[in-house]
């Protein structure tokens, strides 16, 4: 494939956090590349915790550069936990970008060959005011394809043992979900 006199790389762009949710995106953003013979593209989006440098909450050089060295450090550890060591059979890169998670993503996945695979993670009610959805963000202005990814079924399950042990509910014994 030749665009403009060079040759592009299929890249699939995937957000990482660490989360269960984004763990699921990342092994199927793994999977489309290797279909895909594609560059897989791991970006954990972080911001500062006081603003932007022309706020007056802004930090300085030496906590912007520990926030820096915090996120490449976390995308590292969910890399090593979602793959265990093991090589993904795939070419991998890990990129920290500064800024909201669904801008960060948008801007990295600019190219119209690239797939961008997001998460959809948990929308319960209360969540959908507190957070925006950076799938539902992806999907509105990214220039290329999106893949947006369930939770695993695991996870639904999980999240509800943890309502019933909260609201002190009986544990109800059944097969789990397939």
């Amino acid at each position: 494939m030749q665009k403009k006199g060079r040759e592009a790389v299929a890249r699939v762009v995937v957000g990482v956090t660490g989360t269960p949710g984004s763990m699921t995106a990342l092994h199927r953003a793994a999977a489309e590349a290797r279909v895909r013979g594609a560059e897989l593209l791991a970006v954990l989006a972080w911001q500062s915790p006081g603003g932007e440098p022309g706020s007056r909450n802004g930090c300085g050089p030496a906590v912007l550069t520990q926030c820096r060295a915090a996120a490449a450090d976390r995308l590292r550890e969910a890399l090593d936990a979602a793959f265990g060591g093991a090589p993904p059979r795939v070419t991998v890169e890990g990129v920290t970008v500064r800024g909201t998670p669904g801008a960060a993503l948008v801007d990295v996945a600019r190219d119209p060959e690239d797939l961008l695979v997001v998460g959809t993670g948990s929308r319960a009610a209360l969540r959908r005011l507190v957070r925006p959805s950076v799938a539902r963000y992806c999907l509105a202005h990214a220039p290329c394809p999106v893949l947006a990814v369930p939770p695993s079924p695991l996870q639904a399950e999980l999240a509800a043992v943890r309502r019933r042990n909260r609201l002190r509910m009986p544990l109800v014994l059944r097969e789990p979900a397939r």
